[in-house]
């Protein structure tokens, strides 16, 4: 009950930080009255997860960072992880560290072609009528206690808005970094690609030293016009000391696509939600995740589609990898809508389990109101084959060596359809370093 909740600000503190940032009166009204349905909202219920059991107390204050020069100030781990161009330079970069931006980067051929891309900051005062007329249009201020408190007390972010007709052909990226405990670390990223343009976003989620179960609270909002398309790479790589809490949902109109590449690399514990809202008619969403929990970590990672329109087609593939005493639920929710027919919905979520305190559950679930559609599922989960381990150390390989390799090809139907070699290359490095590979 939230009647119980202690709201980490207060209603006049909102406003006047509101006002102090030159937002206008919209903005400010939006997360005064996000903060005022927080008091009445509950918790999200999550499958098999007591989130409530969980420490949600630390959102930290605002704060503001000092500007960086360039990206060499960065912390070499973090500055690796960026994209580079044809010339081994990071492009089109925007960086938060904590509450703040500290730096930001875009080509001339991105300004010339009429791409916004910048901090939502920044957007909501240079462009404020098309911001608004996107923002918490798809994840909803009054969905849950979560939901409102990101609408209050969102910082940072990012804001990206391609013109129609318009490819890009460079990846956009953001950094984000949190070192601070008492610094609010909740970012919303959004992005709208109009009519048969094409981008392709990643960004990364990173933490230094001990931030006292900081939460991160934040929330991604993607509409995908008619014949767009839209590729979201996502690795979240923070501490034990985090407890990341995400929003990611995307509205796709006709013939339009989402590509969906998220790594939960953390070390805390976890809720995640991605959901593709199909609209259109031929619209498209392919979703594939990787998972790997080690220590006590809780993870609840739900992938949804949610079909509306005709002949429109959804694909999930989950893999996580649990050690220790770690724990995961993995949900997938494929829902066909009455009328959606034609539609094609399949799902497949997979755990491997390497310890024998260590938990998987995975729920396939398929919501279908319509007849005239295809939708399949596959989930299993289980101990790593002591036979497979068997026959490769009978081959001469290290028991280490074998489990790798088991892990490996395990995971190799998700990491090796990333269209991104970048991202690929990451994931494999989180995977390795997590495991002890």
């Amino acid at each position: 009950m939230s009647t119980q909740t202690i709201l980490p600000i207060d209603r006049q503190a909102i406003v006047e930080l509101s006002q102090s940032r030159q937002e206008p009166e919209w903005m400010t009204k939006l997360r005064a009255e996000a903060l005022e349905l927080a008091g009445s909202l509950e918790l999200p219920k999550l499958e098999k997860t007591r989130i409530d059991r969980w420490n949600l107390n630390s959102y930290g204050t605002y704060k503001s960072e000092a500007k960086i020069a360039g990206l060499e100030e960065l912390p070499e781990g973090a500055k690796a992880l960026l994209q580079t161009d044809g010339q081994g330079q990071p492009a089109n970069v925007l960086v938060q560290k904590n509450s703040s931006i500290v730096y930001h980067s875009v080509s001339e051929e991105l300004s010339r072609q009429g791409v916004i891309f910048t901090s939502l900051e920044d957007a909501i005062i240079h462009h404020s009528d098309l911001v608004k007329s996107y923002f918490a249009s798809v994840v909803g201020k009054d969905e849950n206690l979560l939901t409102a408190l990101h609408t209050a007390m969102w910082s940072g972010g990012v804001f990206i808005y391609v013109p129609k007709n318009v490819q890009v052909e460079l990846p956009v990226q953001a950094l984000f970094l949190t070192d601070d405990p008492q610094a609010v670390f909740s970012p919303h990223v959004l992005i709208v690609a109009e009519q048969h343009a094409s981008v392709t976003y990643v960004d990364n989620f990173v933490s230094e030293g001990q931030l006292d179960q900081l939460i991160q609270n934040g929330v991604v909002e993607v509409i995908v016009k008619a014949g767009a398309t839209v590729n979201f790479a996502s690795v979240h790589n923070l501490n034990e000391s985090v407890t990341d809490l995400t929003y990611r949902r995307a509205v796709v109109e006709n013939d339009a696509t989402i590509n969906w590449v998220i790594g939960e690399m953390n070390y805390g514990n976890v809720m995640s939600d991605t959901t593709t809202l199909l609209k259109g008619n031929g619209s498209n969403s392919d979703a594939k995740i990787i998972c790997v929990g080690t220590g006590e970590q809780k993870l609840n990672v739900t992938t949804r589609a949610v079909h509306f329109g005709k002949s429109s087609s959804s694909d999930m593939i989950t893999r996580a990898v649990m050690r220790d005493a770690a724990t995961a639920i993995i949900n997938g929710v494929t829902k066909i809508e009455k009328g959606a027919t034609g539609t094609n919905g399949q799902q497949t979520e997979k755990v491997l389990m390497l310890s024998p305190k260590a938990r998987g559950d995975a729920n396939p679930i398929l919501l279908i109101d319509e007849d005239d559609v295809k939708a399949g599922h596959a989930a299993s989960v289980g101990q790593v084959n002591p036979e497979q381990i068997h026959y490769l150390m009978s081959r001469g390989i290290t028991r280490e060596e074998a489990q790798r390799l088991v892990i490996y090809g395990f995971l190799a139907p998700v990491v090796s359809e990333i269209p991104m070699e970048k991202v690929q290359k990451q994931l494999q490095g989180f995977v390795e370093r997590k495991l002890g590979q």
